[in-house]
């Protein structure tokens, strides 16, 4: 029987009242609250609150714990895991522009982000796609670059999310197609000839002006997605 990999996807507004969000923050340790007050704007301030409130909540109803008991160890570039002694799932939380998305799985690492689809003020892609990627997103229409842009974004960005490097790994090491008639995938990454075969990308529309993306080595396993909201 071949192996299967089950992902529960989670999305849910940042925008909340006064109430629900001194709730979601009595879960945060002293360090969240104070990276949270790091923020200049009020609203990013609210929206981190509301977004690591509710990653808490939802991790601890998956181990059978409470939220704020809940204790993260983080990688070299940051990426945090759950510090425990026993087996823990695999989570990759991103928010953007008022929503929040958060991928769980017991069965792989993986990598998710999602981005709203807003106009550019210079070009990123040319700065950091591959050229071969930039050559797909000038041979789109001109009506879907903004999207197609976006499309190639949040693949690589779940990508690096995945491996945990941040930003060590140039954008430009590897190539995701982008194109909306072509099957979402890895198509080349430096040092990991096989990754087109092991590598499973995933793309979604979180919500209407959003794209979203999920990546992870599934090594041909076949991978399911329950969409979740709260």
């Amino acid at each position: 029987m071949s192996r299967s990999i089950t992902i529960d996807l989670w999305t849910w507004s940042l925008d909340v009242g006064l109430d629900e969000r001194q709730r979601l923050e009595h879960f945060l340790t002293e360090d969240e609250r104070a990276r949270a007050d790091r923020y200049h704007f009020a609203r990013d301030r609210e929206h981190h609150v509301v977004a690591r409130g509710r990653l808490r909540e939802l991790l601890a109803a998956r181990v059978a714990s409470s939220p704020g008991s809940l204790r993260f160890a983080y990688s070299a570039h940051g990426k945090p895991t759950l510090a425990a002694s026993g087996p823990v799932p695999h989570f990759n939380l991103s928010h953007a522009r008022g929503l929040a998305a958060l991928a769980i799985s017991d069965d792989a690492e993986l990598g998710l982000d999602i981005e709203a689809i807003e106009p550019l003020r210079e070009d990123v892609a040319e700065h950091f796609f591959s050229r071969s990627e930039v050559a797909a997103l000038r041979a789109l229409p001109e009506s879907d670059q903004l999207c197609g842009f976006y499309r190639c974004w949040t693949r690589k960005e779940a990508v690096l999310k995945s491996l945990g490097d941040g930003l060590s790994r140039a954008l430009d090491s590897f190539d995701v197609s982008l194109a909306p008639d072509v099957p979402v995938r890895i198509e080349r990454m430096d040092g990991e000839p096989e990754a087109p075969a092991t590598w499973r990308l995933l793309a979604w529309e979180p919500a209407e002006g959003f794209a979203g993306a999920i990546a992870l080595r599934a090594h041909g396993a076949r991978v399911s997605v329950n969409r979740r909201t709260t």
